[in-house]
């Protein structure tokens, strides 16, 4: 455990503070039992690392660790968790937990067992952790952390710190947060570069081999975290990457289950899997009507791909400017509200509100007539009445 302790120590005090994600807030870590899911590249090491560094005491009661390390080969998460205890551990920070084959189990029984002790644990976005083989729903709290938004791509690569907006404040205010904002930064220059390179902190390396960074980033997914966590064999994931790049060369689409079955030659039930399985790894957007039955819920009614750089790196022959509009929208929107698809317009928010996304020259007569309508639209930096700038929707988080 000593040498676990020395490179915690270690890799705590090396991380940099300049920079960290929208989760980091000491109020938000003082639960007992804290999952945080994402997908890889979206930051959930660095978050672990400076919460330790900016919140917890330097005096050897943090300990943390990846569960990939060559020390659980011969151990025990939970011999380690009773060992760390015994020398006064106050908190275990456990990274990529579902490379363990026992994770639920084990800290399951050291939330139980050690009363005194604090686990905050990341995992793939795939891992459905409340119905793990030992469900944590009463115990644990859990977060998401998705991709960079605009605003802390703005951050990350300008050090302009912008405040998180509410989606209503938008609606409300936007003419007179757009007026404000534009002082400070050029939005419309700064969406563009985003929809490129902004989604993944890779950038800051260079964006020369940045789409190279994603490709790996999407293997590892396949190869690594679903094969861990749906045990599927070489076949499966042969198919589901067939399956991902039918979806990038197609989207935004309407798929007929029956004929994209038949293309990556999977059967229909495993295909509608695949698509949730795919969803779940953050690497596709399904959307539904919201008048649909559950039982519907399962064959989306429209597929996008889970933003726009993944665009790019794919398939960079289809990312036109509608598909790519409309792909930033419900990429910024997805983290904290609902989105379907209404009757007219393009998306519907929360069921209430009624979004229509296009260019400058765009019109309201696709939703003319609608209560809480709006039109957004991509080139402008200022909208008014009901005309909002696109870039201004991400700044959601």
């Amino acid at each position: 455990m000593e040498k676990l302790l020395l490179k915690s120590n270690q890799k705590i005090e090396e991380i940099d503070l300049t920079f960290h994600r929208f989760l980091i807030r000491e109020n938000l870590f003082k639960h007992r039992l804290i999952a945080i899911k994402g997908a890889r590249g979206t930051g959930k090491t660095t978050l672990l690392l400076q919460f330790a560094k900016k919140y917890l005491p330097k005096n050897n009661t943090v300990l943390y660790f990846a569960m990939d390390d060559l020390f659980f080969t011969k151990n025990t998460l939970y011999s380690l968790a009773e060992q760390f205890i015994l020398n006064n551990g106050k908190h275990l920070l456990i990274d990529e937990v579902h490379k363990y084959p026992n994770w639920s189990r084990e800290i399951k029984l050291i939330y139980d067992d050690f009363p005194s002790i604090q686990i905050i644990f990341t995992s793939s976005s795939i891992l459905t952790i409340l119905q793990a083989e030992s469900d944590l729903s009463r115990r644990a709290i859990s977060f998401e952390l998705p991709e960079l938004s605009l605003r802390e791509f703005i951050e990350l690569e300008s050090q302009i710190i912008i405040p998180v907006l509410k989606l209503d404040e938008i609606i409300v205010n936007h003419q007179e947060i757009a007026f404000s904002l534009i002082k400070k930064i050029k939005p419309v220059f700064e969406y563009n570069k985003y929809l490129k390179y902004g989604q993944y902190p890779y950038f800051i390396e260079g964006i020369e081999d940045y789409y190279q960074k994603v490709m790996s980033t999407i293997q590892l997914i396949m190869d690594v975290d679903i094969v861990a966590i749906e045990n599927l064999d070489y076949n499966h994931i042969v198919k589901l990457k067939k399956l991902l790049f039918a979806v990038a060369t197609s989207v935004p689409f309407t798929p007929n289950i029956s004929k994209l079955s038949e293309k990556i030659e999977l059967s229909r039930p495993f295909m509608i899997k695949a698509l949730e399985i795919l969803e779940k790894a953050h690497l596709i957007i399904q959307l539904q009507q919201s008048n649909k039955g559950i039982s519907q819920l399962s064959k989306p009614e429209k597929l996008y791909l889970r933003n726009t750089n993944l665009l790019y790196a794919i398939a960079e022959e289809n990312a036109e400017t509608g598909n790519l509009r409309e792909t930033f929208f419900i990429n910024q929107l997805g983290y904290h509200h609902k989105i379907n698809l209404p009757k007219a317009g393009d998306f519907l928010i929360n069921d209430n509100y009624i979004f229509e996304i296009g260019g400058k020259n765009k019109t309201r007569q696709q939703i003319s007539g609608l209560t809480q309508a709006y039109l957004v639209k991509d080139t402008i930096e200022t909208g008014i009445n009901r005309t909002i700038p696109l870039w201004m929707f991400g700044f959601l988080y």
